[in-house]
């Protein structure tokens, strides 16, 4: 079994090795230059049609999709709003240092931009399956747009491999582990509690995941935005010193001290990257999925509320659990779920019992969203009945994975999430053309008319 840990551990580094970081980046760097730095512009026009100002930004009255555009946005933040956002900080701060949260902001400003266009794509390419519903993601756009069977193929076994066998046991063990830790109860226990759960509602399909995730999304981000602003007000005196850690840390780690031997720039970069991908899942695909399920007319006005997945997932999510540790201190002892537990208790007493409940929260919301994308991915390879098998096969690894050992499962997911990036950003690259000429004559009709979309034509 060690070895086996070590394999997957260093699959993990091959995959998210220097290729992956510069060509991650620099799609994202690419877009946004293209886009004229669109998800900052926009930012307040985007959380305008994600709050589904009616008719506005839209030219058609048919609005061909399964679920509301704000339904689709709570879903796609329901798969990314996972124990990513705590656990998958931590380890990235312990095994990179503060300056991995540099490398996430990087990552998460131009993965905004690559998520506009996932989206984008997603609902221009999107289809109706056999059963009526509606499906789209990087093989329907890798296949119709490049004419690229064979990597749209590829695309869609490594998407249909990562719910079940990373994103069912990280968010299994990431939350068995909080629970263990706050209250003593059996993984074992954690497990099927979850696994049971989480079949209530993804049993249901894409309609059932949504009705929930709308419920469950603002909720549990106001849960933890709330206590990490409380704790960070209450170390208000070591912010400067937490920031000073991450921007050090980000380009010359070895100045620091306290648990950062053998730091180095690259395993910041690493770790900051890749774990940040993990979390927001900019680049890997999964956005084009959710979005292209959406109500809407216009594939730019999804691509731009699919915009808001990263910032509230990584530029506020992400970014309160990385000051909360560094402010409190809690950085230097421990990894995982437990370092947050501890800075929130440091700074609240009981403040850990947050950290459990939101670990709970975000790690069930992503066990009832991301199951969605998996059986979209397999439904293209092997068709619709697929889907159910899936559902209770993924629900089955839930309760395995509240029982693995904690660095292997987060290898697992980074291997996944790197082959899907490595074939998604191909696509991305190869119809960049048709994105960007689809935002550009979308706003060019808004500046010739914009009165006229104040209501659908």
């Amino acid at each position: 079994m060690a070895e086996f840990n070590r394999l997957i551990k260093l699959l993990g580094t091959i995959v998210w090795g220097p290729h992956l970081v510069i060509l991650l980046l620099g799609v994202g760097f690419f877009f946004t230059l293209r886009l004229r730095f669109l998800q900052a512009r926009k930012l307040g026009l985007a959380f305008k049609f994600a709050l589904n100002r009616k008719g506005l930004g839209e030219t058609k009255a048919e609005k061909q999709g399964d679920i509301s555009p704000f339904q689709a946005l709570t879903t796609s933040l329901a798969a990314t709003i996972g124990n990513g956002n705590i656990a998958g900080v931590c380890t990235a701060i312990a095994m990179g240092g503060p300056g991995a949260v540099f490398w996430m902001w990087l990552s998460a400003f131009f993965g905004m931009a690559t998520k506009i266009v996932e989206a984008v794509l997603g609902q221009k390419f999107k289809t109706i399956l056999p059963d009526g519903s509606v499906a789209g993601g990087p093989m329907y756009y890798i296949r119709q747009g490049l004419n690229l069977p064979f990597l749209a193929g590829i695309f869609a076994f490594f998407m249909g491999c990562k719910p079940l066998f990373s994103t069912s046991t990280i968010q299994s063990n990431s939350i068995s582990l909080a629970l263990k830790t706050q209250f003593g109860l059996q993984p074992w226990i954690s497990g099927l509690l979850l696994a049971g759960l989480t079949w209530l509602v993804i049993i249901g399909g894409i309609k059932s995941i949504a009705r929930v995730t709308a419920f469950l999304s603002p909720i549990m981000v106001i849960l933890y935005v709330g206590g990490a602003l409380v704790t960070i007000a209450i170390f208000a005196r070591q912010l400067p010193q937490a920031l000073s850690l991450i921007f050090i840390g980000a380009f010359h780690p070895a100045a620091l001290t306290g648990g950062m031997a053998g730091a180095t720039v690259a395993r910041a970069i690493r770790y900051g990257l890749s774990r940040g991908a993990y979390s927001n899942e900019a680049g890997t695909g999964t956005a084009a999925v959710f979005h292209a399920t959406a109500k809407t007319s216009e594939p730019v006005r999804q691509g731009l509320i699919a915009s808001l997945d990263v910032f509230i997932d990584t530029l506020i999510i992400c970014s309160l659990t990385g000051l909360t540790v560094l402010v409190s201190g809690a950085w230097t002892e421990g990894t995982s779920t437990q370092m947050t537990v501890n800075a929130f208790n440091a700074a609240l007493g009981g403040g850990g019992l947050i950290v459990v409940a939101s670990s709970f929260l975000f790690g069930y919301s992503s066990l009832i969203a991301v199951p969605y994308y998996g059986e979209i991915a397999f439904s293209y390879l092997f068709g619709v009945g697929i889907k159910k098998p899936y559902r209770w096969a993924f629900c089955v690894l839930i309760f395995l994975g509240s029982i693995l050992e904690v660095e292997v499962t987060w290898s697992i997911g980074d291997i996944f999430n790197g082959m899907m990036a490595l074939s998604n950003l191909i696509g991305l690259v190869g119809l960049s053309g048709l994105a960007i000429h689809l935002v550009r004559n979308y706003f060019r009709q808004w500046e010739i008319n914009p009165t006229s979309w104040n209501k659908d034509k």
